[in-house]
């Protein structure tokens, strides 16, 4: 069947990041600068006082570049978020991207900044819930799993022109400390590699971290060793309108949890996804956590919940969504973690 013009930009849109659907705003003498945003309109519906209610937010951002010579190209994003669910004088701004870099030619790229920790090459195949999801052994300031502070990062595309279709990441990541226990780190290392098989669309990918934990970390009660390590593997399908991605990880003194960190975390997370010409696409995912060997418990569920979803895309910029988050979680659960459902609706509007 012939895809419809709305198909074919709705695919193209997801198969891009935010940043590459920006709006150019100069382009001269090798010089270009890209502006890109979005506002979430959005509202929660749960018993979790903490969680219901409205959630809106607008990120604001730029990408940036400079032709150096015929080989060399200097680059830098920068990109934040803003708060629309607070009144005006304790509303909340918060850096997301900030880094800068330098690419040559199409072997590779290096920089430095805050970015993407080497682990979420591959949790992010499954981080794509309309809403939810991404948040087993993902979490933002933890390590290398998510968008972290002071990394280094060289990327590979085809491993340096050598092999089509297999992309390598090394990182490094420097000490940070004087911030909340749970964000702290040590000095770090990183790596991954996927591979779709010279242009296939079925990819598979693996990555692993390790760094030394900070002082206040080892003297919490829970999860005291002096190195966090975490690896992760995944798989994904995605051609002919249909997404399918699972991923596997574990972590070791890594996952923050009540008094400290878990010793050790298993992580699932599976998602498979349809989109229609006429620009509606379900959704259907799931994500569990489970610690091990905590003490004074032993093994429990710290994440575990099922979410169906849909979005129906008007066109490349507009966009509605319904996300249900069904947790799992028992309801004595012995870390006390919230097990409400949540239900997410809103409107997307992006540039």
């Amino acid at each position: 069947m012939k895809k419809s013009t709305l198909a074919l930009m709705v695919l193209g849109f997801l198969a891009s990041s935010t940043s590459s659907q920006a709006a150019e705003i100069y382009n001269k003498d090798g010089n270009k600068l890209n502006v890109y945003g979005k506002v979430k309109a959005m509202h929660y519906l749960s018993d979790d006082n903490s969680k219901d209610g409205d959630q809106t937010y607008v990120r604001f951002g730029f990408k940036g570049e400079t032709q150096i010579n015929d080989q060399l190209t200097g680059y830098g994003q920068w990109e934040a978020e803003f708060s629309g669910n607070k009144d005006e004088s304790s509303s909340t701004t918060k850096t997301r991207y900030a880094f800068a870099g330098l690419k040559y030619a199409n072997v590779g790229s290096f920089d430095y900044g805050r970015s993407l920790g080497a682990l979420y090459d591959v949790e992010a195949w499954t981080d794509m819930f309309p809403e939810f999801g991404g948040d087993s052994s993902a979490k933002t300031d933890n390590f290398m799993t998510k968008r972290a502070s002071g990394l280094a990062t060289l990327r590979s595309t085809d491993f340096f022109g050598a092999i089509d279709g297999l992309n390598m990441t090394l990182q490094y990541q420097g000490k940070n400390e004087g911030r909340d226990v749970s964000k702290q780190n040590g000095d770090g290392f990183g790596s991954a590699l996927t591979y779709d098989f010279g242009g296939s669309d079925f990819q598979l990918g693996g990555a692993y971290t390790t760094s030394d934990r900070t002082d206040a970390q080892q003297a919490t009660t829970r999860g005291n060793g002096d190195r966090a390590d975490a690896w992760a593997t995944g798989v994904k399908y995605d051609a002919n309108n249909l997404y399918v991605a699972s991923m596997y990880s574990e972590t070791r003194n890594m996952t923050p949890i009540s008094g400290g960190f878990a010793n050790k975390t298993q992580n699932f997370e599976a998602v498979i996804q349809y989109q229609f010409d006429f620009g509606l696409r379900p959704s259907l995912g799931y994500v569990q956590q489970k610690g091990k060997d905590i003490e004074n418990i032993g093994d429990a569920d710290l994440v575990k919940y099922i979410d169906v979803g849909a979005t129906y895309y008007f066109n490349k910029n507009m966009s509605a969504f319904v996300d249900y988050k069904i947790n799992q979680l028992d309801d004595n659960n012995p870390l006390g973690i919230k097990n409400d459902d949540i239900v997410a609706l809103g409107m997307v509007y992006q540039f």
